[in-house]
């Protein structure tokens, strides 16, 4: 692979076309697409304004491991909607976007854009690992911060962060990381996890927001120097803090597993080069026009070609 690579946190991306898209937006039999053709138009302005030799739909074949969920019980606790044994939990998703997910995929694959999620994942997981491998530069594609831990000023990875849309994005490298959170990218994944994340049921450290983490990092480097600090009674710690992290050490001991993306993930052999023509033409004119994407797929469309 040469060339900039682009990774899209999909469900991320669809999740904010489905809230930013008029739900009007409606193929001809009156389901609802917003999601689909909210999608399709930010990937064309992504390719137009970044122009990517390489781009990949990331997916979250699991949204809640149970690997992550052994680790730690309340991760994404709040968010399922049903459990099932020996599956995927059930995701709480608005009744009018969950249909449109299979469309969504059926249009990609069509398209020919790669598209990858990995049974046991998260798509952030599939993200890192992608990331791990390049060796070129790579733009990730995210509205989750948690994405932020793999900027990496000396091998060319950035996040692109949507502020409204995909037409205004947070550029964030480890100058914007530094400038608002004290930390670079390892940095920022230790910072989450003693700050804690209460829209993934990450319980943080009791008492250490975000300031607080932000001013240890900077004093004793990373979570293990903040750990060795606590057993060390030279070490610049107040009571309450060396006790809080004291009381701490069980989740401290498995969050970064939780919290840190896997780089590891058995990827799938798949063509990540940018399409310039439909994998599958007929049924991609049979997609749009069951679905009325219209403008959406034929801007895509040529974007692509060009």
């Amino acid at each position: 692979m040469t060339g900039r690579l682009m990774l899209l946190d999909t469900a991320s991306l669809y999740f904010r076309a489905y809230f930013g898209v008029p739900d009007s937006v409606k193929a001809p039999d009156g389901t609802p697409v917003n999601a689909v053709r909210g999608l399709l138009d930010f990937i064309d302005r992504l390719v137009k304004d970044h122009r990517p030799q390489h781009l990949v739909a990331c997916m979250d074949a699991d949204w809640r491991p149970q690997w992550r969920v052994d680790l730690i019980p309340t991760y994404k606790a709040h968010r399922v909607a049903e459990e099932h044994t020996g599956a995927p939990d059930e995701e709480q998703v608005p009744d009018t976007l969950s249909p449109q997910v299979p469309v969504i995929e059926e249009v990609l694959d069509a398209a020919g854009i790669a598209r990858v999620g990995v049974a046991g994942y998260e798509a952030d997981d599939v993200i890192g690992t992608f990331t791990a491998r390049a060796t070129g530069p790579v733009d990730i594609v995210t509205g989750d911060r948690d994405l932020y831990q793999l900027v990496d000023d000396g091998r060319g990875i950035r996040v692109l962060y949507p502020i409204k849309g995909v037409g205004t994005l947070q550029l964030t490298d480890e100058a914007a990381l530094r400038e608002k959170y004290g930390v670079d990218g390892p940095g920022y994944a230790d910072l989450a996890l003693l700050r804690g994340d209460p829209s993934d049921g990450l319980p943080g450290v009791p008492g250490i927001g975000e300031k607080t983490a932000a001013k240890l990092l900077a004093e004793f480097g990373d979570l293990a120097g903040i750990m060795a600090a606590v057993d060390d009674p030279r070490a610049k710690l107040t009571p309450s803090q060396r006790k809080r992290l004291t009381e701490a050490r069980p989740y401290v001991a498995v969050a970064p597993k939780v919290v840190r993306v896997a780089d590891d993930v058995p990827l799938p052999d798949v063509d990540t080069a940018l399409p310039r023509t439909p994998r599958d033409p007929a049924g991609l004119e049979a997609l749009a026009a069951r679905w009325g994407l219209g403008g959406s797929l034929q801007r895509l469309l040529t974007t692509l070609a060009e």
